[in-house]
């Protein structure tokens, strides 16, 4: 993960994830590539066929001002916490925010988006929308998504759930990857169901080939998934979780609201969500 496409609208929200950006990006010795997009009104030229031009112009110009006085307030932020050095650069979008993220994604070679959402009841709009539902299924790289409540702190445990499949193996080990750097622990989750079809023997072959990785495994027999992954992250202190999304209809389930509002008062730390196909 060395290049990181920071999203933000420069709100309260995403300075705060901000803070995250600059950290992560240390932690991998990354860059951050800084997005801001904007999306122009429609305006019928034959009313004011003169003008048009002039109009779109300077929307445009007082859009571009504010990106470099923004920028110049973050740049702040990082000499504050001596992460001036960390490189960034910038982009300046007009258009769908979406699909401004996709083609940054694409054309920077980006491995990691990060973005900041308003806290339990924006999880629901921010996975359950659908244009933003359809990117995280659409971006191959892995998404950290940080609340508001989310205060940057040491990372030093980094939750992951898992089915054990095989293709699962490659996330776990771009995680541990991490947890090295930050010398940080991984608790591994997997929810045991009553339809669950993982063997035992998968299990035992999974700690077997990760014994010498600082990580744990946990199997929690459980039909409540949802309820079982928060007492997870309250009871094992988890500083950062990561979900493999596998599908959409994960993150539909899990961010459903009643079960946003349960999670409310206690969800105060940032996913990483890795799409697995």
């Amino acid at each position: 993960m060395k290049r990181i496409l920071f999203s933000t609208d420069f709100s309260e929200v995403a300075t705060n994830a901000f803070v995250h950006a600059l950290e992560f990006a240390k932690i991998v010795h990354g860059e951050l590539i800084l997005l801001h997009t904007f999306e122009l009104p429609v305006f019928d030229n034959q009313f004011f066929p003169e003008n048009y031009a002039v109009i779109y112009d300077s929307l445009e110009l007082s859009q571009f001002d504010m990106f470099k006085e923004e920028i110049s307030k973050l740049r702040t932020i990082a000499e504050e916490r001596n992460l001036e050095k960390i490189k960034m650069s910038h982009r300046l979008m007009d258009g769908d925010l979406l699909f401004n993220i996709k083609r940054a994604v694409k054309e920077d070679k980006i491995d990691l988006v990060i973005m900041g959402t308003s806290g339990a009841t924006g999880w629901e709009s921010f996975f359950l929308g659908t244009n933003t539902g359809s990117a995280i299924a659409n971006i191959d790289v892995p998404m950290l998504c940080v609340p508001l409540e989310a205060k940057f702190k040491k990372i030093e445990t980094i939750g992951f759930t898992t089915r054990f499949r095989p293709k699962d193996k490659k996330a776990l080990k771009t995680i541990l990857d991490i947890a090295k750097k930050t010398k940080a622990k991984v608790k591994c989750l997997y929810v045991k169901t009553n339809e669950s079809d993982v063997s035992k023997d998968t299990i035992d072959k999974w700690e077997s080939e990760f014994m010498q990785e600082p990580i744990e495994f946990f199997v929690i027999n459980s039909d409540q998934v949802k309820e079982t992954i928060l007492d997870f992250i309250l009871y094992k202190e988890i500083d950062i979780l990561t979900m493999l999304t596998y599908k959409r209809g994960f993150f539909e389930e899990l961010f459903k609201p009643s079960f946003t509002k349960k999670m409310a008062t206690n969800f105060d730390i940032p996913i990483l969500a890795i799409h697995i196909d």
